[in-house]
């Protein structure tokens, strides 16, 4: 069997978020689940890919873990949904040969990709309107990340973010891919980590430097996330020590608040730029009522 030999690493297992060289044993198993196969059936086929070699179902329930009683039932599953391949052994007897990882990603790509463009038509005329705005809460990091990158993806006209480098990290792949589908793209950025684009002149993205990003962490306690799509939906969170907050909304007038609010930040960093930081302390120092609508003018 070209390709394939004992204890092999098997190739582009891994997802989008997730080097090959972190990938472990139980990876594998909980990615092949989230593409269809029951827990069985995804211990059967690493057990195959692993193997080598045509084998039997006895050895596949002694290499896998699964047992021996419904072994043989799994593996029929797989052949069924054309993961693996029925052989007749030297003796008659049933051997499993698996489809190769890349021929096998290759197809339940393919199948999830029709699946999604048949669901993409017909849900939305199955679906009943909402009777409001939709709103809700993000109670974690992970949720909260998740939930920008839902917005990200969604925008086609304009995204507008306030970030920290921290959550650009997981974040910068989905903007890149907004700005490349024609999305106008302006970014308010809390370091040099915080650019997606790496200051190659892609999208619009202004370091915040007034106030300096550490001053303004000392000021709120947290790092704020902001991200607006298409002005109709947004996420806006803060992220503190060991903990996560936000919400999500499809309210198009918070969505529009919540864009005005980076809006008016961008306004104020390219003012900083153009006319020095100092200039407008000097400002600042003679309106009381600018000191108190920056924030600034608390005990």
């Amino acid at each position: 069997m070209p390709g394939f030999r004992e204890g092999a690493q098997p190739k582009n297992w891994h997802g989008r978020r997730t080097s090959i060289a972190a990938v472990s044993a139980r990876d594998v198993l909980e990615h092949l689940q989230r593409l269809g196969m029951s827990g069985y059936e995804a211990k059967a086929y690493v057990a195959l890919v692993g193997a080598g070699r045509p084998v039997n179902g006895y050895e596949v329930a002694k290499r896998s873990g699964v047992p021996r009683s419904t072994v043989y039932e799994t593996l029929g599953k797989l052949v069924a949904r054309g993961a693996a391949y029925e052989l007749r052994g030297s003796s008659d007897a049933t051997e499993y040969l698996p489809l190769p990882p890349d021929a096998l990603l290759d197809r339940m790509r393919r199948e999830f990709d029709g699946s999604v463009a048949v669901l993409r038509s017909a849900l939305p005329a199955v679906a009943a309107a909402p009777e409001g705005h939709l709103i809700h809460g993000l109670k974690d990091a992970e949720a909260m990340l998740d939930r920008a990158e839902d917005v990200i993806a969604g925008a086609r006209r304009g995204l507008v973010m306030s970030v920290w480098p921290q959550e650009m990290r997981r974040l910068r792949e989905a903007v890149v891919d907004a700005a490349g589908r024609g999305a106008e793209v302006s970014v308010v950025s809390f370091g040099e980590g915080a650019d997606p684009f790496g200051g190659d002149g892609t999208g619009t993205v202004h370091r915040h430097r007034y106030s300096a990003p550490e001053a303004v962490l000392e000021d709120l306690g947290y790092r704020l996330l902001v991200v607006v799509g298409d002005r109709r939906e947004a996420v806006v969170g803060g992220f503190g020590e060991g903990a996560a907050w936000g919400i999500y909304t499809a309210d198009p007038a918070v969505a529009l608040m919540a864009a005005e609010y980076v809006r008016q930040d961008i306004a104020l960093q390219i003012l900083a730029e153009r006319v020095g930081a100092g200039e407008l302390d000097r400002l600042f120092a003679t309106e009381p009522g600018l000191l108190r609508l920056l924030g600034r003018g608390r005990a």
